[in-house]
């Protein structure tokens, strides 16, 4: 099985960007040839583009949720991800990217995706390089949960 871990956000955004981190630590421990880490600054489209051709996608973002403590880590199944934070209000989410390859009949789609995300209730769209204490926190839990994704795979 060809697997994808994909860390999303810009890590000169702030907390936007720990996802980036997560993967950058996450990828201290894969060794196997079919598992691919990988970090995009990008989304929708281009995102899908970076996740076509695997079986499997598993994305590390930051999430927003007015339901969760900043900091909290869940693995969210991609048909229970309703909304897509971005801040660029001018693209498409991943789910309506997804949506449009699979009814133009594209079976590139990985057949298995989720999301590690990282829960904060505000996600910042200002320049700066430095990690919340929460997130900060939150990075090796978000390892932990992508690292038992994959334990059988590697």
């Amino acid at each position: 099985m060809k697997t994808i871990i994909l860390g999303v956000g810009n890590p000169i955004l702030g907390d936007d960007g720990a996802g980036i981190h997560a993967a950058r630590e996450v990828k201290k421990y894969i060794d196997g040839r079919n598992i691919k880490v990988e970090e995009a600054i990008t989304g929708g489209m281009n995102l899908l583009d970076l996740i076509l051709g695997y079986d499997r996608a598993i994305i590390i973002d930051a999430v927003k949720s007015e339901d969760a403590q900043e900091g909290d880590v869940r693995r969210i199944p991609l048909a229970g991800f309703k909304t897509i934070h971005s801040c660029n209000p001018h693209g498409i989410s991943l789910i309506e990217a997804i949506e449009m390859v699979k009814k133009i009949g594209d079976d590139r789609v990985p057949g298995d995706i989720v999301i590690i995300g990282i829960m904060m209730k505000h996600i910042p769209c200002e320049f700066g390089e430095k990690l919340s204490t929460p997130v900060v926190a939150a990075i090796p839990k978000a390892v932990e949960l992508v690292l038992d994704e994959i334990k059988s795979e590697s």
